[in-house]
């Protein structure tokens, strides 16, 4: 008996455990129940590219997920909606602009030498002139409207200015695409870096232009989308052979939203053709409040019944299977809080039907021991033989089940990756709670002679099948 009650202590300790981890670690909603961005993306034919072929739409998206899951939205989904088209459905991205800004962006990147014959000056006075125009720009548009004429001219005009440090520089062809990785990192204060590790072909060139233009008062050219970010100079002892191990980092004023977002475009790559962005909303809960209230209103309702039937109709293993029930969802809850579940509508449906299977496996504990009981054995043989005669039919009955989710789970995608997954946890927990709980509450109860009566288990046990009185362990 001491080893049940201390199996009982250990039961308590992990519902309690489970609570507090549900209170502190509220589970993730999916975008069906919380909300978030919803894009469609359209691929646009180029020169080089007249014709959006299937192929040419898969590698796309598979640009746009890996930029998509570097964002580190859970449950996001990335799929085809169309003929050139992408859907991206981005769950708790509040912020729409922001996921367009990631997701359309080209980033590309390339590394220039100054020209010869120019100087340091000229380019400081272009510089200059552009953060002249780019401060007048800021205070037009605080009044866009009034400014409308204004602001197009000192946007013509910080184009041209633009184009005029560009002719200062030459491409010297070591661009993104020799990225190996790229990561943000803090550098003083809020100011923040992006560092970039090049390939081996890329630390070479890098290593060739930085011998270049070392100690010739000539800057290096760092461009993001034909924008000179950053113009570091590079010092004399780098003459001879250059920066070397295939590292520079990217200095251009940014701040960590901003440096993380410039990595995570580098890191995804370039997309191979551009996209325009045809739709961009915010998808509201609306969309599964309904969804969700009758959700609610059905889980309570078939739980409700289905604890009422199980005292009903069993009696004290019943009651029992309630108390392990109860032990069952919180468990649930708490490893999805702990792995991070984002919970969507098909994610309750596999939570719902794993209750189900929950209940069945004390069924047939329940069913067993009452044939026990209608042969005459003791109670608590009875239930000892009842579990013992129910493992196998539940063990085969839930590892089929397990079968059936790793396989939509490899298969499927989304929503029913989510049905697959929630349902697996749930079927492994109720495992655990049936054989576990169920049984170490029976054995409990039977340590006490108030609950060591035939008719709590069996009713309507017939007078000549009634067990022996020697009933304790």
């Amino acid at each position: 008996m001491g080893r049940q009650r201390s199996l009982l202590g250990i039961i308590l300790i992990l519902a309690i455990a489970a609570a507090v981890v549900i209170v502190q670690f509220p589970v993730r909603l999916g975008l069906d129940l919380q909300g978030g961005s919803q894009l469609t993306l359209r691929l646009q034919t180029t020169d080089e590219v007249p014709e959006i072929t299937p192929e040419k739409l898969e590698a796309v998206r598979d640009v746009v997920s890996r930029r998509v899951n570097e964002l580190g939205v859970s449950e996001s989904v990335v799929q085809t909606a169309g003929e050139g088209q992408l859907l991206v459905q981005l769950p708790g991205v509040s912020d729409p602009e922001e996921a367009e800004r990631v997701l359309q962006g080209t980033a590309q990147l390339d590394f220039r030498g100054q020209q010869p014959n120019t100087t340091a000056q000229t380019l400081s006075r272009f510089l200059l002139e552009r953060e002249q125009l780019q401060t007048e720009l800021d205070l037009l548009q605080v009044d866009a409207a009034a400014n409308a004429e204004a602001i197009e001219d000192a946007r013509t005009a910080l184009d041209n200015n633009q184009e005029a440090i560009a002719t200062l520089f030459e491409r010297t062809g070591l661009t993104g695409d020799r990225l190996q990785d790229a990561y943000a990192a803090p550098i003083a204060g809020d100011s923040w870096e992006v560092v970039l590790v090049f390939n081996t072909e890329g630390g070479n060139q890098f290593a060739e232009l930085t011998a270049g233009v070392a100690g010739t008062g000539r800057t290096l050219g760092i461009f993001l989308d034909d924008e000179l970010i950053s113009a570091p100079q590079v010092n004399a002892r780098y003459a001879e052979g250059g920066i070397t191990g295939g590292r520079a980092s990217i200095s251009g004023g940014f701040n960590a939203q901003r440096a993380s977002e410039l990595a995570v475009q580098l890191r995804g790559g370039a997309l191979p053709v551009p996209v325009e962005v045809v739709e961009n909303r915010t998808v509201g809960a609306t969309l599964g409040r309904d969804s969700i209230q009758r959700s609610i209103y059905a889980g309570i309702g078939g739980l409700l019944f289905v604890l009422v039937f199980m005292v009903a109709y069993y009696r004290l293993p019943g009651a029992i299977a309630d108390i392990a029930l109860v032990v069952y969802s919180l468990l649930t809850f708490a490893i999805f809080s702990i792995l991070g579940v984002t919970i969507t509508l098909p994610g309750i449906a596999g939570f719902i039907l794993s209750i189900g299977m929950a209940v069945d496996a004390n069924v047939l504990i329940f069913e067993r021991t009452r044939e026990e009981l209608r042969s005459g054995k003791t109670l608590y043989r009875s239930v000892e033989s009842g579990f013992y005669r129910a493992f196998s039919s539940i063990l085969d009955s839930n590892v089929t089940t397990l079968i059936a989710c790793g396989a939509l789970f490899w298969l499927g995608t989304g929503f029913v990756k989510g049905f697959a997954f929630t349902l697996g946890i749930g079927v492994l927990v109720s495992m655990f709670t049936a054989l576990t709980c169920s049984r170490t509450l029976l054995l409990v109860a039977l340590s006490l002679p108030q609950f060591r009566k035939p008719e709590l288990f069996c009713p309507n046990l017939s007078p000549s099948t009634q067990p022996q009185t020697k009933t304790t362990p």
